[in-house]
């Protein structure tokens, strides 16, 4: 039997507000234990929450950055379960009525070796905060609890069901954690739990309309754990079915080890909640003059940038979506354009997509901390387009220049100078190098001229030979062409 993959993914997305959404309690990544949790996020008795500000500012930054609705009118809801690490007993949550409705988002990933681009539509984005954290690894025979994180504001991003694979999956999680980091909504960093995915996961035979029974895997906080987790979970539905099993709604967690999913607890519905609204908390009311208030402090974004690239500089679709798929790299390409001029801009991407790309790959550096800033490579690309240097030559520049680690935007000529990189473009000095070689070829020759046009590429390669590499290759191969036409 043919199955088909459905999944949806559910991101909880950390946001870069100064405070927790609920109370004036800082936020810091690895302080002490219970060191940052006030009385509002502890659940005293008397206490009440006060709704952040830059919590909403920054769901409403992302409505409209994936084309969604941002409601008018929104409600906070108390999500009813015990665990340790909850205080409260609750969960402050949206349910019925959430802050984002709708949207969806534009990605691309390579599919059966073409490049191809996929659009996913967003059921919702509702506001929540966060639980604590239980610690067991500390304690023999017991568990601790840390409630920093509690309170701290969450944007759950939830998609339809309309991802077909693992690799789409991963493309529309990288995509989204893309898209939240360029808004400055998210700093990003999935090993602080920063941005955090749950994949649900179901099978069906191919053209059955109805869902299958789904399975949530929680908490992958990688893009290997999201392909991995997905593959895993799929052939152990599928085995499950076709030996005769069901498959049980359940949530469960990844083991990276073992490469199995594991049963954590049978899956919730919605009912077993018993969500109703926080009397707490008053309804969100959001007026039209604060969603253009924060509509005009937003950034160019992605899809704007992508259409500007093809349209101004002439880049291949897939150029443009590649070079935005993260701002820092938008940012420095477009610097390195400025620099070099819109003529070059199709060679600065093919070098930020290539020998950059797998450069800070290979060294484990950001963009932002590499080496060779963006007037250096500009730099480069117009010795490269004025015959100076070769290609070639190009890529010794660009080793040099990254262990140089210097912001002279004149050390692309010292490198070229010191190694003696640049090209032979005298035309009397190649017409003697021409010269020699026809001499020295005679068979070569006669190929040639008696129509075996590949021969041409024996003396190219003699030529560049006898210039040890200097020759420009554009200027030789045109002056032998000439001379063997003669």
């Amino acid at each position: 039997m043919q199955w088909e993959v459905v999944i949806g993914l559910e991101n909880h997305v950390q946001l870069t507000t100064e405070s927790k959404i609920f109370s004036g309690s800082p936020i810091k990544y690895g302080a002490d234990a219970n060191t940052q949790a006030s009385p509002v996020d502890l659940a005293l008795p008397g206490v009440l929450p006060v709704m952040n500000k830059q919590a909403v500012d920054r769901a409403i930054r992302f409505g409209l950055a994936v084309g969604a609705t941002v409601a008018p009118h929104s409600v906070f809801a108390r999500k009813n379960y015990f665990y340790p690490d909850s205080p409260k007993g609750y969960q402050i949550s949206q349910f019925e009525d959430p802050v984002v409705i709708g949207g969806a988002l534009t990605f691309g990933y390579e599919k059966d070796g073409q490049f191809v681009t996929k659009t996913v539509n967003l059921t919702r984005a509702h506001l929540e905060e966060d639980a604590g954290k239980s610690l067991h690894e500390d304690y023999a025979g017991m568990s601790g609890i840390d409630l920093n994180r509690a309170g701290t504001p969450l944007l759950e991003i939830v998609s339809e069901p309309e991802i077909r694979s693992a690799a789409e999956a991963v493309a529309y999680a990288k995509a989204l954690h893309s898209l939240v980091m360029w808004l400055g909504v998210c700093d990003g960093n999935m090993q602080e739990g920063s941005f955090r995915c749950d994949v649900n996961v179901s099978v069906r035979p191919v053209g059955q309309k109805e869902f299958g029974t789904r399975c949530e895997i929680k908490n992958l906080n990688s893009f290997r754990f999201i392909e991995e987790a997905v593959h895993v979970e799929v052939r152990r539905q599928i085995e499950l079915i076709e030996d005769g099993g069901k498959v049980v709604q359940a949530t469960r967690l990844y083991d990276p080890d073992r490469k199995e999913t594991r049963e954590m607890r049978s899956k919730e519905d919605a009912q077993d909640y018993r969500y109703f609204p926080d009397p707490d908390l008053p309804p969100l009311v959001i007026s039209p003059e604060w969603i253009a208030t924060v509509k005009a402090s937003m950034p160019e974004l992605p899809a704007a940038m992508r259409a500007r690239f093809i349209s101004e500089y002439a880049l291949p679709e897939y150029d443009a979506l590649v070079l935005t798929q993260s701002k820092a790299m938008a940012t420095y390409f477009v610097a390195v354009v400025d620099k070099a001029g819109k003529e070059n801009a199709k060679a600065a991407a093919n070098w930020l997509m290539g020998d950059v790309a797998s450069t800070l790959n290979r060294e484990g550096v950001d963009l932002d901390d590499a080496p060779v800033c963006a007037a250096q490579l500009a730099a480069m690309l117009k010795r490269i387009a004025d015959g100076t240097i070769s290609n070639k030559a190009a890529k010794e520049v660009f080793a040099g220049m990254w262990e140089a680690k210097s912001n002279d935007e004149n050390l692309v000529d010292t490198i070229i100078d010191a190694k003696g990189l640049k090209q032979i473009s005298d035309t009397g000095a190649l017409e003697a190098i021409v010269d020699e070689v026809l001499a020295a070829n005679a068979k070569s020759v006669e190929q040639y001229r008696a129509g075996k046009e590949a021969a041409i590429n024996a003396l190219i390669g003699q030529a560049m030979k006898a210039s040890k590499g200097k020759a420009n290759p554009a200027q030789l191969t045109e002056l032998l062409k000439a001379k063997l036409a003669g």
